[in-house]
């Protein structure tokens, strides 16, 4: 049970799945530290560097993982790896006389972050491909219906629900075909020792053994090594990693902005979903704030400043190593994935709960959509014969008078006024003018586009 008598992380309660908290959590570390010595073990036995018994003693004790032990003895060494040796090597009094042999510190320290994060990426797959899906099915459930698109924050011209729907399903695909590449890439450092030779493993079985004992590692493993490294692996693969994430917040949280502001009262054509008992504000009962959007946008902006200390730790690693990457680590790994994983959970409970108000859709389309049908209109008559800087001027005027009562709150004129005026008539006829101007036949390829896309979005991740 969470103890709320001292300072806790909103990563260890609030934000992130029970799940992933478990994978960053110290006792999956200190396990898969142990499992790391025992694979060690293992490939030491096929080169007679340990006998049999130490390596089942070693086993044995594997997942019997003594924090408290741990604590108290790091704080007697103030060193977290030489304290979860020691705690180890207490249980397993035979294996612990040759646990740890030919290592260094960051040969278990990376090799479980390389690990861990591997794992993390599975599991961040596994929501994106949920959230993938579900908009894929919004996708080709509104291809077909028109809405108005906004350039500049301003009315632009018609759409459809599902077009707009693509253009996040477009970056999240992306998204996940990065993650897929990361969970096929990331690699660990190996057993390479204090500055990357492995000349320790050199002298203990022979240069002709070296390569087959790193094989014999990776297989234990079940991951590869760098085939470069010094007292860590390249620091660069952290930098990638939290960069691609990253990339993923940035897609969600653009669909979460844009959420809020559509959910706005002045559009007011998506909400987010709205819980029977939920309570929007403690001053103003009438509020429902866009609080789960809200929500993405905030935890979202930490991952660039992610990326940057990832940077520094990239740029600034001096020589075969310094220390100075080590307390950051232990928060900017864990917490963008954590920061990921909420930002993933909630996205999927968004769009699986969305509020599609198709009236407001409709009446939105009646006050603005009518203006696109102008550059259609402009083309046409200029195709009949008509001067285009006159009628660009002629259909300006006309523009900006249907604004006018626009903005006092009147129907949009725009249509009529057109049809009215003998000069564009003299051009073309006015039954034409009408049909150029429904809104509904001027979303382009829109449709077939994004039914397209929501084929593309299943055959990707199916």
């Amino acid at each position: 049970m969470t103890d709320f008598d001292t300072y806790l992380s909103p990563f260890t309660w609030r934000y992130g799945s029970d799940d992933m908290r478990s994978l960053w959590s110290e006792e999956t570390k200190i396990r898969t530290w142990r499992k790391l010595w025992t694979a060690l073990a293992r490939a030491q036995l096929e080169f007679g560097l340990v006998s049999e018994a130490q390596v089942k003693d070693l086993e044995a004790y594997q997942d019997d993982v003594n924090m408290a032990r741990m604590h108290e003895l790091e704080a007697e060494t103030h060193h977290d790896v030489v304290a979860a040796i020691r705690a180890y090597a207490e249980q397993a009094s035979l294996g612990g006389a040759v646990l740890h042999m030919g290592a260094t510190s960051s040969d278990i320290k990376d090799n479980a972050d390389a690990l861990l994060m591997k794992q993390s990426v599975t599991l961040l797959l596994s929501r994106l491909q949920d959230l993938l899906a579900h908009f894929a099915e919004k996708i080709d459930a509104w291809a077909d219906v028109p809405i108005m698109a906004f350039t500049h924050l301003q009315p632009a011209e018609p759409t459809t629900l599902g077009y707009r729907f693509a253009v996040y399903g477009r970056d999240l695909l992306d998204d996940w075909l990065h993650l897929k590449d990361l969970e096929r890439s990331i690699k660990a450092k190996g057993f390479s020792g204090a500055v990357g030779t492995g000349a320790t493993f050199q002298d203990a079985i022979g240069t002709d053994n070296v390569y087959a004992f790193e094989q014999a590692l990776q297989r234990e493993m079940e991951i590869p090594f760098f085939d470069v490294t010094t007292q860590t692996y390249p620091r660069k693969q952290d930098l990638e990693i939290i960069s691609v994430l990253s990339g993923l917040g940035a897609t969600i949280s653009k669909f979460a902005f844009d959420l809020r502001l559509l959910q706005s009262p002045v559009i007011g054509e998506l909400r987010e979903p709205f819980g029977k008992k939920q309570v929007g504000s403690s001053a103003m009962p009438f509020k429902r704030n866009p609080i789960k959007a809200e929500k993405i946008c905030s935890l979202a902006r930490l991952l660039p400043a992610h990326v940057d200390t990832a940077w520094q730790n990239t740029a600034n690693a001096l020589l075969e190593r310094t220390l100075d990457d080590s307390a950051n680590r232990r928060t900017i790994i864990p917490e963008s994935f954590l920061i990921c994983d909420e930002l993933l959970i909630t996205a999927n409970k968004i769009i699986n709960g969305l509020d599609v108000n198709k009236s407001a859709m409709v009446l939105n389309l009646q006050k603005y959509g009518v203006f696109a049908g102008i550059e259609p209109l402009l083309m046409n008559l200029v195709s009949a014969g008509a001067d285009r800087q006159v009628m660009h001027e002629k259909l300006r005027q006309h523009a900006m008078k249907a604004w006018d009562a626009v903005n006092k709150g009147d129907p949009n004129p725009l249509l009529e006024i057109l049809c009215q005026d003998e000069t564009l008539a003299s051009y073309i006829p006015v039954e034409k003018i009408r049909a150029l101007l429904d809104t509904h036949a001027y979303t382009g390829m829109a449709s077939q586009k994004a039914k397209q896309f929501a084929k593309k979005i299943f055959e990707s991740i199916n």
